[in-house]
């Protein structure tokens, strides 16, 4: 693939992204969600009125700049309403997110560059996460998590453009990665964890060169008999030896094997993650430790200077407190409370709006009591859950990643009957590495949380998922065998055609009762 038909392909991802979450966003004039909280809180902010805020600021601060600059916006002023605080239009309180929610799918796409250069990986990578249900619906609306996910995968890109061998601007990266990964953490804590991936990949790179260096230090103090057993080795193979087969012969000396699967494949290009041992401790406490604490610290400035009731170390307190007391992650506490291992397979989406109206000619409906059970002849539900198929084989392809990680390791014991490390990793060895990683990072968390959490609360995670699937369908796609090819080809189309499907509860477009049945698929959807 050419350079410009991958920014051909990238531009056209955008303005997909952009299209759908900008048409039709101001159907509903009320709060939709969550927004009774953000917008609320955003406006806020611009009539300087204190309150409690029960998360970090950023995200509010952000939903209060763009009703501002809407505002000033001589148009897209139809209908207005008065549930913020002001007379706001629903426009001006969900432009800003959807404008934000429009990159995700290029950073998501430069991330997966970034860890391959490969271009058909970032371009199916982008492609695959504009095609997801629960990013199109909070992306639509004055919601948090938009903003936790971008500057999390910001983070991560500044990360990576760091590590490029070829940038020597890395400082100036890590910066930037710093403060990203802040502001992350400034949206919601649980932006915490998109930082702590990128600790533990490079925990995982240091350990992988300490487990060579301690192999190559067994090497050096081989016996006599040893050396001379491999000099004769070697000679007699000379004629038919290569500096590869050589390492090969001594990694196995040590008990270290540089075997390969078979189906995996081991590209001749480098990937960035090959240089994380070029970090040392203190430039990772001091770019990613001590940057991200001075800006989150730096972002509540305002909001303390609004609402001075609490300092900033009785804020957390009280946040804390406030999550502790949200009860336990039952039905009981609230309809659509999902505990952590609901998320993966997409057992309890929720929906954001519900309205029912008696022919598609009427008004659009507010919130308000429901049409008697029988008059609703027309639906109109915003149903935050992610594309199906895009979240279930995406599933698949993570646990096919966990799989040849673990084979990497188990099928060099099996051969040679004992356990051996592999002494160089692939680059998908790598991806497989930092996709696992980081999305244990975003979910393992959440196992010891005893609160009422919600399918939302997923999304840090299930990006790492997305990449995950976008790999996996593009190694099919370079794959010699036709029936890899045709299955790449088939789970791309399954997707979009998913997308598609369900888009009108994305949307919130009109449904007949049918129509919406024919979509919820389970009892657990509704």
């Amino acid at each position: 693939m050419t350079k410009k038909w991958f920014r051909i392909g990238l531009l056209g991802i955008f303005i997909l992204s952009l299209a759908l979450r900008f048409w039709g966003l101001e159907r509903f004039n009320t709060l939709v969600f969550d927004e009774v909280y953000f917008a609320k809180f955003g406006n806020n902010y611009l009539t300087h009125t204190p309150f409690f805020n029960a998360h970090p600021p950023l995200s509010q601060y952000m939903i209060g700049i763009g009703i501002w600059l809407g505002s000033h916006i001589p148009f897209w002023h139809d209908t207005v309403n008065g549930l913020t605080g002001s007379m706001r239009s629903p426009w001006t309180y969900r432009w800003f997110n959807a404008l934000t929610g429009s990159f995700i799918p290029l950073v998501v796409a430069a991330i997966a560059y970034q860890l391959s250069y490969r271009r058909s990986f970032a371009l199916l990578a982008g492609l695959f996460t504009a095609c997801d249900g629960l990013f199109l619906v909070e992306s639509r609306y004055a919601l948090s998590n938009i903003y936790i996910v971008i500057f999390g995968l910001l983070g991560h890109w500044f990360f990576l453009l760091a590590l490029d061998k070829q940038n020597r601007r890395r400082s100036f990266w890590l910066v930037f990665a710093g403060i990203a990964f802040g502001a992350s953490v400034g949206t919601k804590w649980n932006g915490l964890w998109f930082l702590s991936g990128a600790y533990l990949i490079w925990i995982v790179a240091w350990v992988i060169q300490g487990t060579h260096s301690f192999a190559n230090a067994k090497l050096s103090f081989k016996s006599p008999s040893l050396e001379e057993e491999a000099g004769g080795r070697s000679q007699d193979s000379e004629a038919v030896a290569s500096p590869r087969a050589s390492a090969e012969f001594r990694s196995q000396e040590v008990g270290i094997s540089t075997y390969s699967p078979p189906f995996i494949p081991s590209p001749s290009s480098e990937s960035p993650l090959q240089n994380l041992t070029q970090l040392n401790i203190f430039q990772m406490l001091f770019y990613l430790g001590i940057i991200p604490a001075f800006i989150y610290s730096i972002i509540w400035i305002p909001h303390l200077q609004l609402d001075k009731t609490y300092g900033f170390i009785a804020v957390h307190q009280q946040i804390l407190k406030f999550h502790l007391h949200l009860g336990g992650n039952s039905s009981d506490v609230h309809p659509y409370c999902a505990a952590w291992y609901k998320w993966p397979l997409m057992i309890r989406p929720m929906a954001y709006y519900y309205q029912t109206a008696e022919s598609i000619t009427e008004p659009l409906p507010v919130m308000g009591p429901p049409l008697p059970a029988g008059a609703g002849q027309v639906i109109y539900d915003v149903h935050a859950m992610g594309n199906p198929f895009l979240w279930w084989f995406g599933v698949a392809a993570m646990l096919f990643l966990v799989g040849m990680l673990v084979s990497q390791a188990v099928m060099p014991w099996v051969k040679e009957k004992r356990f051996l490390v592999p002494a160089t990793l692939s680059i998908d060895t790598w991806i497989g590495l930092y996709l696992v990683i980081n999305y244990a990072a975003n979910l393992a968390p959440w196992v010891k949380v005893t609160r009422c959490v919600f399918i939302y609360h997923y999304m840090c995670a299930v990006v790492f998922v997305f990449l995950a699937i976008a790999w996996f369908v593009d190694q099919c796609l370079r794959s010699y065998y036709q029936q890899l090819r045709a299955l790449g080809v088939t789970i791309t189309f399954i997707i979009l055609a998913a997308f598609i499907f369900w888009m009108p509860i994305y949307l919130g477009l009109p449904l007949s009762p049918d129509g919406y049945k024919l979509r919820m698929w389970f009892n657990s959807w509704i």
